[in-house]
């Protein structure tokens, strides 16, 4: 088979432990799925769950022991960081229960959920889509994936996000509006997801800006951190 250019490279993810790493599909993305962040924003409750895409490439791949760098995107004036629970799917399916979601599941990991808010906020008011202020280049950091086995208690997990040493957002995976098995099992009844695909888990309270010369660090407690300065 020939091409009329050059196809892009996979994008991939490092595997803790392993020479072989995660080829990415899609990534998906929860909204408002931590309580105190969707009253944050202005909104309460369990609502029923909506998502959005980045693209793969996307991602800002950090790799294990090292300390990424994302460049402060262009057309913004308000650049928010999301900490979030990365879960890595390894076996595909289309209307996967949520008693059986978990066993779908690769690995997990660390990512931020970069967002220009400003941008986000026009687009809400106008009611048009979100890709201009979520799916930008360099809209997602991740760290390694940890695999499962390797995993602490994920669904009871300490979750952090730290900007120049000081605590931005904290809170537990625990307080999830809808868990990971939930949310496969909505996903996949509108997708049929497939091996590669990364889903963002949603991100608690606290988001705020990050200026060019900032470093992030954040955390799942039980999969590892991930360390990025903004350029």
């Amino acid at each position: 088979m020939s091409f009329v250019f050059t196809p892009p490279a996979t994008v991939s993810v490092p595997v803790v432990g392993l020479v072989e790493r995660f080829p990415v599909n899609r990534i998906y993305c929860v909204g408002r799925n931590y309580e105190e962040h969707a009253k944050e924003m202005g909104f309460t409750g369990r609502e029923p769950p909506f998502f959005f895409l980045k693209p793969a490439n996307a991602l800002v791949v950090i790799e294990e022991g090292q300390t990424g760098s994302m460049p402060y995107p262009s057309m913004t004036q308000n650049f928010h960081h999301e900490i979030e629970l990365v879960v890595a799917i390894g076996t595909g399916g289309k209307n996967i229960k949520a008693a059986d979601a978990m066993k779908h599941i690769y690995g997990y990991a660390v990512g931020l959920d970069m967002t220009r808010r400003d941008l986000q906020n026009e687009a809400k008011k106008l009611g048009r889509p979100w890709d201009i202020g979520k799916g930008f280049d360099h809209s997602a950091p991740i760290g390694p994936i940890t695999r499962v086995a390797d995993a602490g208690d994920i669904e009871n997990a300490e979750i952090y996000v730290q900007v120049n040493g000081q605590d931005r957002q904290r809170s537990d995976t625990s307080k999830l509006i809808w868990n990971i098995a939930e949310s496969i099992e909505h996903l996949s009844a509108a997708w049929e997801l497939q091996p590669g695909d990364l889903i963002m888990s949603g991100t608690p309270a606290g988001v705020a800006a990050v200026v060019a010369g900032d470093t992030l660090m954040g955390g799942v407690a039980g999969i590892g951190t991930l360390k990025v300065n903004v350029i």
